[in-house]
């Protein structure tokens, strides 16, 4: 009988296939041996990564696990729904044959890897920018053959994110690279600059003028794929059904408080002193230096209270998000796990554009309020994303280090989470405001499983998606449409309230195991220091092979 490979040497294997075929999550991971690469995203690319993971499911099946420890069973487990999860999504969902926006978040991530951070000397970096600019021709091509027939709301998308690339490249790169001093290779820079800046102009326009018109297929994932991608991705076998439920469930409750806080807040009707509360926002071009201030007053605050662990490390930059992310509210760019040399963090908030009328401008900010910013930015620096990749850093197993395997239901549940313990722990306990931006925040959050789940597995259209935002959470016209859209191209963004509702029920079910030994700092370090991983799997190293509760209330 053959012996059983080892699994810490399947994982080494796996995950150098991984980051050579995904060189831009490779560098996101802190791993830049591939830093010169753009992905292969033609058709034959996309077949032979569907064989390989095909070949490496076969592997991982075969090894033994009597052979292995407890821990790695589980990961042997987790390993194996990442693959098949890799897989469903380029046979099954197929993101790359229906949604233009895919190529374009991989250039422009990709250049941003190389300029955000300073992980190697500005020469080299700009050495593999220009590799990658020379690629971008091949990768556009890879679109225009690859994406037929895709719903008209991804063109949309795709245009606007495919601007959003090309602004990246035509003005940000010069800037990003403005203390090169070698001539001759800012001479190729800007040769390929041009070619590549070509190939993505005339794609919008193809886009405009060839694909928009006929753009009529569905966006809807169905009901069956929709609850397999949300089992492969994030180990959730929750039946949809009770998945709504229990979020309705959590949208009244927390509706019911955000309107108990309002009343207390302004009195009379809660949507007015809501109102009121979003008029507490920055002025246009001040929502930068107000995260900046925001972000030392909770950094403070952690250092004062025995809530988490706080690792020493790079300071983090707040910056104006780059044009090309400009869809995103805010963002946490943070050094990958796997990176060995100090690198900065950037923590990135989108400002109104000052081109808007100031109408448009003071809406968008409404949503931006001050209130809400705070629970914003401690969701994406402390001691959310930021702190969570820094105790990452220090996690010893591969498979819950890397970024490659790592469910958004644990990523984004974390985080969202944070925001909610905050305010248990205290922090701005005198301020009713933050409290109620929090609850606003709360409600997005689960407004978005409920819509996630009526796009893809019922009916609900885009217009009712956008209506359920307006009332149900309170958000702006623009808001709202932005946020329904994100749930036709980004389907299992229901990750944020679900993780955060399963760790509530992992803090709740380990406190009751541990008794009067339990401390919250404890249990937020036993947790970091796990790694990231599925929820299911936390609650086996935490709780014990015997664990049989349930993930939810």
């Amino acid at each position: 009988m053959p012996v059983s490979e080892p699994l810490p040497h399947f994982v080494d294997d796996l995950l150098g296939y991984l980051h050579e075929t995904h060189p831009t999550h490779a560098t996101l991971d802190g791993i830049h041996v591939h830093d010169d690469l753009l992905e292969d995203l033609s058709r034959h690319g996309i077949d032979a990564e569907t064989r390989a993971l095909a070949g490496y499911l076969r592997r991982l099946d075969e090894i033994e696990s009597s052979g292995l420890t407890e821990v790695e069973r589980l990961e042997q487990r987790m390993l194996g729904a990442n693959l098949r999860g890799r897989m469903f999504e380029l046979e099954q969902v197929r993101t790359w044959e229906r949604n233009p926006q895919h190529y374009a978040d991989i250039i422009a991530s990709s250049l941003a890897g190389q300029t955000l951070f300073t992980h190697a000397p500005v020469a080299d970096r700009a050495r593999r920018v220009l590799s990658k600019l020379r690629q971008t021709p091949r990768v556009i091509q890879a679109a225009r053959d690859n994406i037929k027939e895709p719903p008209g709301i991804f063109v949309k998308v795709g245009i606007e994110t495919m601007r959003g690339a090309l602004r990246f490249i035509d003005h940000d790169l010069p800037r990003a690279l403005a203390e090169l001093d070698d001539m001759h290779l800012l001479g190729d820079l800007a040769d390929a600059q041009v070619e590549a800046s070509q190939s993505v102009a005339s794609y919008i326009g193809y886009l405009e003028t060839e694909v928009a018109p006929k753009a009529r297929a569905s966006f809807r994932l169905g009901r069956e794929r929709f609850e397999q991608k949300v089992k492969l991705d994030e180990g959730i076998t929750i039946p949809l059904e009770r998945l709504l439920a229990i979020a309705l469930r959590e949208l009244h409750s927390t509706q019911e408080a955000f309107r108990k806080l309002a009343e207390k807040l302004h009195g009379g009707d809660p949507l007015d002193a809501w109102s009121k509360v979003k008029d507490e926002h920055p002025k246009p071009g001040q929502l930068v230096a107000t995260a900046r201030d925001q972000v030392d007053v909770i950094k403070t605050f952690l250092e004062r209270q025995a809530l988490v662990s706080m690792p020493a490390g790079e300071p983090v930059i707040v910056a104006a998000t780059p044009e090309f992310y400009r869809w995103s509210f805010a963002s946490m760019w943070t050094p990958g796990p796997f990176e060995t040399k100090p690198t900065r963090a950037y923590y990135y908030v989108t400002d109104a554009e000052a081109s808007w009328p100031l109408e448009r401008q003071l809406e968008y900010l409404r949503d931006y309020n001050t209130p809400t910013l705070l629970s914003i930015s401690i969701h994406e620096v402390y001691p959310g994303h930021f702190l969570h990749y820094q105790h990452l850093r220090k996690v010893e197993s591969k498979v819950r280090k890397s970024i490659m395997f790592a469910p958004g239901s644990f990523v984004e549940g974390w985080a969202h989470y944070c925001e909610q313990m905050m305010v248990e722990a205290g922090f701005e306990r005198q301020n009713d405001s933050f409290k109620l931006g929090q609850l606003a925040e709360a409600l997005i959050r689960l407004v978005r499983v409920i819509v996630g789940i009526r796009l893809h597995a019922e009916d609900m259209s885009v217009e009712q998606g956008v209506r359920m935002f307006r009332e149900e959470a309170y958000l702006e016209e623009a808001s709202a449409r932005r946020e329904a859209e994100r749930g036709t191209f980004d389907p299992t963004y229901l990750v944020y309230s679900v993780g955060k509702l399963m760790l509530l029920k992992l803090r709740q079910d380990y406190k009751q195991k541990q008794g009067k030994a339990f401390s919250l700092r404890s249990f937020h370090d036993t947790l970091l220091g796990n790694g990231t991983a599925p929820v299911w799997l936390h609650r086996q190293l935490l709780l014990g092979a015997d664990d049989s509760g349930d993930v939810l209330d």
